[in-house]
């Protein structure tokens, strides 16, 4: 096993939110292998109902657990492509019998290494998506990139930067809810602070969540105190605004257009919370089986389509539904849900799992996938766009919480 990570330390991703606190709480965060594995290292395993912030799950758990892996795990070490040996994802002819090659790029130039299988654990952190509406940048949002954030501000590091300031956040997850509360109290201590907040959907409907009905108290709590932002008088709420435009006044302040052709001016910062999207780039050599919408494995997107899933259920799910018609590559964790949102470490610990099974032959465990996953207590939203009422609340989805037990079967000669 080899592990290869782009950044320079362990959770090089994580450690860019390092500020926003998690809304898991340590027992959900720690891969029971993992805590086995570090169990023999005097590891102290943090307080379990309490919840870190992205730098204490870095320096807390991903580091201890890099270094109790010692020199399988590779820093500094970019994948930039994977594909059959001697193969393109055109040629057939003796594709079985060769292995995968890995292409790496490092301080000292690219190198090729051999492998029987891969498994993409690189995330969606890296490419979120663009504050223009229809999914590509707005005309004009490059060239106003210096005001426009894609993260959860850093309060603390950047607070010049948005305090007195009129401060545009686009987006409708729970990142956009953690900046709202963040920025909402920063309105409550500097004058002049303004949040604007733009809504693609016409209605703010059931962003804020489950509240007390989420049964991960954190999350539901996020969601009442963000309501309570909005609701405070330092948020303007604009909704049904879909960005085509950025303008640069002579002010070197910012104006947002629509495609309805409404406008908000005076922007001096734009925060873009939109989610994200995987970066397929790499892959282009491998045969995947991606669905065209949410770019996921193409058997796991029934199960997360926020058009059809709007209150965040998900069903257990493992190697098979993560399979693809290259053998041995695989996309687990945030990368594995495409563009859908609303991802949990406890769904990546269970797939890695499950694949990890399949890749050592134990085709049993794999097939054993037993999870529980909390659920966010909304009901018939309208999903990711607005729904006729009678659309709403179709999919069922908000059952009773119960454990499930599900066998997956094996492809035909799977071995």
């Amino acid at each position: 096993m080899l592990v290869l990570e782009a950044g320079g330390r362990a959770g090089a991703a994580v450690s860019r939110w390092r500020h926003v606190r998690l809304f898991s709480r340590w027992s959900e965060l720690v891969d029971p292998a993992a805590a086995r594995l570090l169990a023999g290292t005097g590891w102290a395993r943090p307080e379990g109902d309490s919840y870190p912030t992205g730098a204490e799950w870095a320096d807390l758990y991903l580091t201890p657990l890099a270094d109790a892996l010692g020199d399988r795990v590779r820093f500094g070490a970019r994948v930039v492509g994977v594909a059959r040996r001697g193969r393109d994802r055109v040629v057939d002819a003796g594709r079985e019998v060769e292995p995968l090659t890995v292409h790496v790029r490092t301080g000292d130039g690219e190198e090729r290494l051999t492998a029987r299988a891969v498994i993409d654990a690189s995330g969606t952190f890296g490419s979120p998506n663009p504050l223009g509406g229809d999914g590509l940048p707005a005309v004009g949002e490059e060239a106003a990139a210096a005001r426009i954030t894609y993260r959860v501000p850093d309060l603390v590091a950047e607070r010049s930067r948005y305090a007195g300031k009129r401060v545009v956040v686009a987006g409708s997850g729970h990142s956009a809810l953690t900046a709202l509360v963040a920025l909402g109290a920063l309105a409550e201590q500097e004058p002049g602070t303004q949040i604007v907040w733009l809504l693609r959907r016409g209605a703010v409907g059931t962003v804020f969540g489950g509240g007390e009905s989420d049964q991960l108290p954190a999350r539901g709590a996020l969601g009442m105190r963000a309501r309570k932002a909005a609701e405070a008088g330092h948020v303007e709420t604009v909704t049904g605004f879909r960005t085509a435009a950025v303008e640069r006044g002579a002010d070197g302040r910012l104006a947002l257009e629509s495609f309805d052709g409404d406008r908000v001016e005076g922007v001096d910062e734009v925060v873009v919370l939109t989610g994200f999207r995987p970066d397929l780039s790499w892959l282009s050599e491998v045969r995947l089986d991606l669905d065209p919408v949410l770019q996921a494995p193409a058997k796991l997107a029934p199960l997360i389509d926020p058009n059809v899933h709007s209150c965040g259920t998900v069903y257990p799910h493992g190697e098979t539904e993560l399979r693809h018609p290259e053998p041995g590559v695989y996309l687990v964790g945030m990368k594995s849900y495409g563009r859908a949102p609303t991802f949990l470490s406890l769904t990546g610990y269970e797939q890695a799992r499950s694949v990890v099974a399949a890749i050592a032959g134990d085709h049993e465990a794999a097939a054993r996938v037993e999870l529980v996953l909390p659920e966010t207590g909304v009901c018939g939203g309208a999903g990711v766009f607005d729904a006729p009422d009678e659309q709403k609340n179709s999919g069922g989805c908000c059952g009773a919480p119960e454990t499930v037990g599900v066998t997956i079967g094996l492809a035909p000669g799977a071995r």
